[in-house]
């Protein structure tokens, strides 16, 4: 009696357990239930012509990556579809009031949508379940790491906006057996940013979307596209790049001032143009890498380095041109002149420059010298030899020679003096050319960029 009473006590919490065991159990046996003769492989409907309604949402929640060379944009979205499987329906009564469950991917059918644009396999968390409700409602959420093609139009880099599409098909299936549709409505997907990273490079402006269906083969496939609107915050490359060029160009300009004839003017602007090109190699990695079309800041910096060798030309043309003067061509004509006259290498210049009226003659006409001498009479006379006073004739001949090296030196620093002046109005000229080159390039550059950004 004893035994049989232990029993009876030790069988009590087993009979609970026993009792309880349908209400923990509900879930699996609704599982096992749905999943019984379920067939993954057939599309679920009742009457195969009625088509599966597949709805489709999309999130965008940051721009990754932008690739110019290889025309390729990472995106990260959540991806939502929505879709009812005739099925995997059940009353909730019967199974402890469960109105949804969670379902392995792999166990049930799910729609072969494929993004069009899709060309690498993102770093996607594997999502592995899907919810279903009690009328057999599927939802399949899930995040993507989109890698797609783009046609990048990088010609406004850094004020360039860009339309990259993502369109959703079936692969296999038609309109007759999958249509697509929008889960919310179009002008709700298209202003809603308010998952989107809005503190990185890019700026989402909207995400329109539209349904078409395309004809292949006698049949009609549906298509719905989201077309990803984002436009470039151009700040950092502004700052990185357009401003320290400018600040650059503008000091080049600026050494314009220096004068000509300084000698240090030749050096400033290639200490320039040295530095420019060390800019431009250490940001070469800040420009965008397209084989396509070369960007318009592209073409920016090689007018700007060619801008700052045809300054540093013009200040060698000016350099030259005011070190050829007016002086060393004189010379080079009057002592050509007098040893045609002469032919003797042992004759002076101060000599033969008293021998005759003619020689004088000729030295103005061959150098074009003009000297305020006495009358001719008296250097007529001069020139005659003159045994009894040859002191005086002496001493008349180093005063005239005296007068015509003062009237040289002065005529000297005349022809000096205007020629650097005409050295300056040159390098004016040229400097006023150059700025409207510069002026001009600089307001096509500012047009160019105000209407793709405006576009």
């Amino acid at each position: 009696m004893i035994y049989i009473f232990w029993l009876l006590l030790s069988s009590a919490p087993l009979a609970e357990l026993v009792a309880d065991k349908p209400k923990r159990s509900a879930l699996n046996q609704l599982t096992r239930t749905l999943l019984r003769k379920y067939d993954c492989g057939v599309r679920p409907v009742q009457n195969w012509t009625r088509p599966t309604l597949i709805h489709i949402d999309l999130i965008l929640q940051s721009v990754l990556d932008v690739d110019g060379k290889t025309q390729q944009v990472t995106t990260s979205i959540w991806y939502r579809q929505i879709w009812t499987d005739e099925f995997l329906v059940w009353d909730p009564e019967e199974f402890d009031g469960i109105t949804e469950i969670s379902l392995s991917s792999d166990a049930i059918w799910v729609p072969d949508l494929i993004i069009s644009e899709f060309v690498d396999v993102g770093e996607s968390p594997a999502i592995p379940y899907v919810y279903v409700n009690s009328s057999g409602m599927v939802k399949n959420n899930k995040p993507i790491q989109v890698v797609s093609a783009c046609d990048l139009e990088l010609y406004a880099f850094p004020f360039d906006k860009q339309n990259c599409t993502l369109t959703f098909r079936s692969w296999l299936h038609s309109v007759s057996e999958v249509n697509l549709t929008l889960w919310r409505s179009a002008e709700e997907i298209a202003n809603d940013q308010k998952s989107f990273m809005d503190d990185g490079e890019w700026e989402l402006l909207s995400v329109p979307s539209r349904y078409w269906q395309l004809r292949l083969d006698n049949r009609d496939y549906a298509h719905i596209q989201f077309n990803v609107l984002i436009r470039r915050r151009p700040l950092l490359y502004v700052v990185s790049l357009l401003i320290p060029s400018i600040f650059l160009m503008l000091v080049d300009i600026i050494s314009f001032y220096l004068p000509p004839n300084s000698g240090t003017r030749i050096t400033f602007k290639t200490s320039i143009l040295l530095g420019y090109t060390v800019f431009r190699v250490n940001l070469m990695n800040e420009m965008p890498a397209t084989t396509i079309r070369t960007p318009l800041i592209g073409a920016f910096f090689a007018v700007c380095m060619a801008l700052l060798v045809l300054n540093l030309s013009i200040s060698i043309f000016v350099v030259k041109l005011l070190h050829h003067n007016e002086k060393e061509v004189k010379e080079m004509s009057v002592s050509a002149c007098l040893l045609d006259k002469y032919g003797s290498s042992s004759q002076t210049f101060l000599e033969s420059n008293f021998t005759s009226v003619k020689t004088l003659v000729d030295v103005d006409q061959c150098g074009g010298y003009e000297f305020d001498l006495a009358p001719e009479e008296d250097l007529l006379s001069l020139s005659e030899p003159q045994e009894s006073a040859p002191r005086l004739e002496r001493l008349l001949q180093e005063v005239v020679a005296l007068r015509l090296y003062l009237q040289e030196g002065e005529s000297d620093d005349s022809a000096q003096a205007d020629w650097v002046a005409l050295c300056c109005k040159v390098d004016l000229l040229l400097f006023r050319v150059y700025l409207l080159i510069l002026v001009v390039y600089t307001s096509t550059l500012l047009l160019l960029w105000a209407s793709w950004s405006s576009a």
